[in-house]
């Protein structure tokens, strides 16, 4: 068994209500094992032998393309997911470059799915005020860590709000992440 951890992108914001007991519900009913469910911001761990239902191998592309149609005829929306397993999720909070404990500041994670979208907005934090956000590229993904009396009216948070990177980005507090591997 692989222990896997499914991010969910916009749920539980702008009209998209998914409930914890209903997503632990739907993960189950596609026959995983050992499913949680972490805050109610769209975060599940939970276990995967990686085969079908008729026994064959599924590739992690195919995994995650069958929980987000899941997702989608369940809660009626277009869903998009981040799927890491647990070595790969641990292997990206290790290497937090800031200090997760700082006083005022926020420990964040953005994953995406397009790295051209990463790349992007890499390249657009180096113009972005390190008082108020410091921003480093990671492994596929972006460490950012954002002053918390600024929070989303920081420059860095506007930019990644804006619509183009929305349905490829999505990002968690450092601490919901370890919940996640508790």
């Amino acid at each position: 068994m692989t222990q896997y951890i499914a991010l969910l992108r916009g749920v539980n914001v702008g009209g998209i209500t998914v409930k914890s007991a209903d997503l632990k519900a739907l993960f189950d009913s596609m026959g995983f094992e050992a499913v949680r469910t972490v805050l109610a911001s769209g975060n599940v761990a939970f276990e995967h032998d990686g085969t079908t239902g008729d026994g064959t191998t599924e590739t992690s592309a195919a995994l995650k393309a069958r929980i987000e149609a899941g997702l989608r005829d369940r809660f009626g929306y277009e869903a998009w997911i981040v799927l890491l397993t647990r070595d790969e999720l641990e292997r990206v909070v290790g290497a937090f470059p800031f200090d997760a404990q700082l006083e005022g500041w926020h420990p964040y994670v953005l994953f995406g799915s397009d790295a051209a979208h990463l790349a992007e907005l890499a390249a657009a934090a180096g113009d972005v005020d390190d008082a108020d956000d410091v921003v480093r590229a990671g492994d596929g993904v972006l460490y950012w860590h954002n002053r918390r009396e600024r929070g989303v009216g920081s420059a860095f948070a506007k930019l990644t709000a804006k619509a183009r990177f929305k349905p490829t980005t999505t990002n968690r507090n450092l601490r919901t992440l370890a919940k996640l591997l508790a």
